[in-house]
């Protein structure tokens, strides 16, 4: 063999391997927007762009009826005749026309410019033939739920009964979807409802659970679904978040999480003349995601009017978590509780339950009912747990025992400068209390840390000679400053001021 076909082989082989690599992904009629899945073979256009089978003879029995700009008697177009059939039409579009395309003034080909037909994230991930669907975790793969636990606490603090109930249901999720079947016995979805106050962990919860399994996961917000028809997202648009999440893989897409939050906003309204466009009805409609259903979700955009194609999702195989704080809860609870011992010697005083902070422990599916969702809503959700509102002992965790806590991620800022954070304990319990004030729970950590670390981000800096800097009781609570080790001679000195700081040489 000769060094030419060494080469030309050599250049066969790369040659494939970029097809493969364009080929990831089907190909969409620019048209239909049906991808090559359901439409067959494409037709290849310039500027990347292609068009199915159907649309081509459309086009071509639409022009052949008239003579546009005298087409009928183009010289290129004359190539037709010599084509038997027209499912021989090549598949490369510029070898029917050699010279090049005839001028259309009825097609704007100006549109088609920089455009490079439909992006990536429009399109399917292609299938090889013969391969069939695998799970994401063999069944030998899933960690314990003791072990996914364990690996929770490493990053959620408290909360240890919701960490041993997620763990529980995603074992035996995935255990079901690994196996499908198990003697001829079909095992049920375990869809969870998460309830708890703003600023618990529910969603920090999903989020680290997702990626502990590198799993798809899509957060949606149930506050922007609306009826079909209406101004807002579809109900499927969740589904489509996930596929989105899954690199538009729809089997992948198809074993995944969906974490639902504020799903108390679409409860049925209690006194509404208006539709209640975005409450009972957008329940009704999730009805089928949750149970498991073949529905049809544009890729790459929320709204099926769209421009986009459509992919079929199965989402029997798909677990679902709903969260919301259910905030008039509650109040429903306690009547509930004042109801059933209020007259007679056993009865209870009005305000007995008025000072316990962990009431959404005795939540009832009536409860729930009551805040207004439908009972067919409730049903497909079969694993129903509560997570506790934060203590001032859990703040002062947060703030230091995670993995990624807000002070170890200040005190590797700082440590990039060269200067050693840190915090006294009754500093941290200055934190605690000030965001317990604030009552939106461990969100507010982080925006007390903001404000008084700002000036130290700001004025350290300037000074190579600070070695270490201790946030003091006093300075969070505005009556000192910080304390400040210098470098040289190791002199610890509280500050009134960060700007009194001076170097000494």
């Amino acid at each position: 063999m000769s060094d030419f076909d060494d080469e030309l082989k050599d250049k066969e082989q790369t040659g494939e391997k970029a097809d493969s690599k364009e080929t990831d992904y089907e190909d969409v009629c620019f048209i239909c927007r049906r991808p090559e899945s359901k439409a067959g073979q494409m037709f290849k256009l310039p500027n990347n762009i292609c068009v199915c089978n159907d649309c081509m003879h459309k086009t071509m029995d639409t022009v052949s009826k008239f003579d546009y700009q005298g087409m009928l008697n183009n010289a290129n177009i004359s190539n037709m005749n010599n084509i038997p059939n027209m499912n021989n039409i090549p598949n490369d579009f510029s070898q029917l026309f050699p010279g090049g395309m005839p001028n259309l003034s009825f097609i704007n080909l100006a549109d088609f410019q920089g455009e490079g037909g439909i992006p990536n994230k429009q399109k399917l991930k292609k299938k090889k033939k013969g391969e069939e669907a695998k799970p994401i975790l063999d069944i030998k793969d899933i960690p314990a739920p003791h072990k996914i636990k364990a690996s929770l606490d490493e990053y959620v603090v408290g909360q240890e009964h919701a960490k041993k109930v997620i763990s529980v249901a995603v074992y035996n999720h995935y255990k079901r979807v690994a196996t499908n079947t198990m003697d001829e016995i079909e095992i049920e979805k375990s869809n969870m409802l998460m309830i708890g106050p703003t600023g618990c962990g529910k969603t920090y919860l999903v989020k680290t659970l997702a990626r502990l399994l590198d799993v798809p996961l899509a957060i949606a917000d149930a506050t922007s679904l609306t009826e079909a028809g209406y101004i807002g997202d579809d109900i499927e648009s969740v589904v489509s978040k996930l596929l989105a999440a899954a690199d538009n893989d729809v089997e992948r897409a198809e074993q995944g999480i969906i974490f639902i939050d504020e799903i108390d906003k679409i409860a049925k309204k209690k006194e509404t003349r208006s539709r209640d466009v975005s409450g009972e009805s957008v329940q009704q409609g999730m009805l089928k995601l949750l149970e498991g259903a073949e529905i049809e979700v544009p890729v790459g955009a929320n709204s099926k009017n769209a421009m986009v194609p459509l992919a079929t999702v199965n989402t029997r195989n798909i677990l679902f978590i709903c969260g919301g704080a259910f905030p008039d809860l509650e109040n429903i609870i306690k009547e509930r509780l004042t109801k059933t011992a209020s007259i007679g010697f056993n009865s209870d005083l009005k305000d007995k339950y008025d000072k316990e902070k962990n009431i959404l422990k005795k939540v009832t599916v009536e409860d729930i009912r009551n805040f207004g969702m439908i009972p067919e809503f409730i049903g497909r959700l079969p694993i129903i747990y509560t997570l506790e509102g934060l203590s001032k002992e859990s703040m002062v965790k947060i703030l230091k025992e995670p993995k990624n806590a807000i002070l170890k991620q200040y005190q590797k800022l700082l440590e990039l400068d060269e200067v050693k954070l840190e915090f006294t304990d009754g500093a941290l319990e200055a934190i605690a209390e000030k965001a317990m004030a604030q009552d939106t729970g461990a969100r507010a950590l982080r925006s007390i840390i903001e404000e008084f670390m700002l000036d130290i981000m700001y004025e350290i800096p300037k000074d190579d000679n600070i070695g270490r800097v201790t946030i003091t009781r006093e300075y969070i609570e505005g009556k000192g400053g910080p304390i400040i080790d210098i470098r040289s001679n190791m002199i610890s000195a509280p500050m009134d001021s960060l700007n009194e700081i001076k170097t000494e040489e």
